[in-house]
């Protein structure tokens, strides 16, 4: 009996040191991703500013299209930096990727704020933006595939929505950062002086926030599945005798279809949102943002919730009601704050939006790392969802307002949010239940 109980007792230390370890993994793994999701969305919410800096015209229009259409080409790359540093997290470990990818943002996103106008400098000030948003780009691309199988590789079987929801609750959390940031700004600044040089500061805070955000994502350990794949010898390499291709491919098409909704929604709701406030409901440029950060708040808390409820109802309920909720209401909703004009109505609408988003992107990241197995979750689960990302999600902006400039209806950009919803609707009702599965 004593030898059961000393057994029991080494076995709960073990179980009490790996979730401690877990812990300290999702936490660094999320404050980087903060990180890399902050110096990513500035881009959006000054989009505005930068057309004025970087694509002088006589158009308003014509500007902000320029200035989101480089906005877009960042994520062009971003199936490309999936690719190549998923590869490398299913070769070198999880943890080597994340670091990778968060120097190459920290670094990209210092150069934006360093670059001069293009009155100063011409056509070099539009192209150096390019290759930086290109830099950006590849490195968000390997970003998301990398902290999202770190963290659900980490969780108790139990826990992988809950867990995973942390992979979007940091997300969010980088993108209220930004959004908090430029209208904290805006405020103390004022408009003027912050269209001419205050611009420049969120961007250059990104190089003192990534050596922070480096420093803590060293002091981790690897992923318990990435380290027993390797002890097996499961590694992608000597995988593809186990695992076809094609059957690799397959899986990343349905994480494609699937991710559809989660990026138009995100883009739709969180990037573009603040510039179609400021034109079409009346709002400055100040109230915009801080309607869009107390959506993001709501977003950020919601996340947690709906993955700890997926752990327990299922992945599929709250993916489903929220594929129905963005093809019921958001052209209800995007008339109403049209009509409006009141910041009290958008505050609302947009909260609801978070929710909605939040019953999408709290299960979510469980759900598309249970498709795949440990030996290749990186690299394919990169490639299918960098791939909606660059396809749906990175010209969401430049699409929705080219609906509203072509058509003339400000409510137009909801018939594409529709749209996403009815593919990833499709591919969820045709996936299995992960939730109670073992992870492979």
């Amino acid at each position: 009996m004593a030898g059961t109980s000393e057994q029991m007792e080494r076995a709960d230390a073990r179980e009490q040191r790996r979730g401690q370890r877990g812990r300290k993994a999702v936490v660094a793994a999320a404050f980087g991703n903060v990180l890399e999701w902050y110096d990513f969305a500035v881009y959006g919410f000054l989009a505005t500013t930068i057309g004025h800096h970087f694509f002088p015209s006589d158009s308003e229009a014509a500007a902000l299209i320029a200035t989101f259409a480089v906005f877009g080409v960042g994520f062009i790359v971003r199936p490309l930096g999936g690719i190549v540093i998923g590869w490398i997290a299913d070769r070198r470990g999880r943890k080597y990727a994340l670091l990778l990818t968060l120097f190459a943002m920290a670094i990209s996103t210092t150069v934006i704020g360093l670059i001069p106008s293009a009155a100063s400098i011409g056509l070099w000030a539009p192209l150096l933006l390019l290759v930086a948003r290109l830099v950006q780009g590849f490195s968000t691309g390997g970003e998301w595939g990398g902290s999202t199988a770190f963290m659900v590789e980490w969780a108790p079987a139990h826990r992988r929505g809950f867990f995973g929801s942390f992979q979007q609750s940091s997300v969010a959390l980088g993108l209220l950062l930004g959004s908090a940031v430029v209208a904290v700004l805006g405020g103390l600044l004022g408009e003027a002086a912050m269209s001419d040089w205050g611009w420049r500061i969120p961007f250059l805070m990104g190089a003192v926030l990534g050596p922070v955000g480096l420093y803590i994502r060293r002091d981790v350990d690897e992923s318990p599945a990435y380290e027993a794949a390797m002890a097996a010898g499961d590694t992608h390499f000597e995988a593809t005798a186990v695992e076809p291709t094609a059957l690799s491919i397959g899986r990343a098409a349905r994480a494609f279809g699937f991710t559809t909704l989660w990026t138009v929604a995100y883009y739709v709701m969180l990037a573009y949102m603040p510039t179609f406030l400021q034109q079409h409901a009346g709002l400055s440029s100040t109230q915009s943002l801080w309607s869009n950060t107390i959506g993001l708040c709501v977003l950020v808390v919601a996340a947690p919730l709906m993955g700890a409820l997926s752990d327990r109802w299922g992945r599929r309920p709250l993916l489903l009601g929220s594929c129905a909720a963005f093809f019921v209401l958001a052209w209800p909703l995007f008339t109403l704050v049209v009509a409006s004009q009141a910041m009290v109505i958008v505050i609302a609408v947009q909260c609801l939006f978070a929710l909605m988003i939040a019953m999408f992107s709290g299960p979510g990241p469980a759900a598309i790392a249970e498709m795949f197995p440990t030996r290749s979750r990186s690299l394919w689960m990169s490639t299918g969802y960098s791939l909606a990302v660059a396809v749906f999600g990175g010209f969401a902006p430049l699409i929705a307002t080219v609906l509203i400039d072509g058509t003339g209806m400000v409510t137009s950009p909801t018939w594409y949010l529709m749209a996403a919803a009815l593919l990833s609707g499709t591919v969820v009702l045709q996936m299995k239940e992960t939730a109670r599965s073992e992870l492979r």
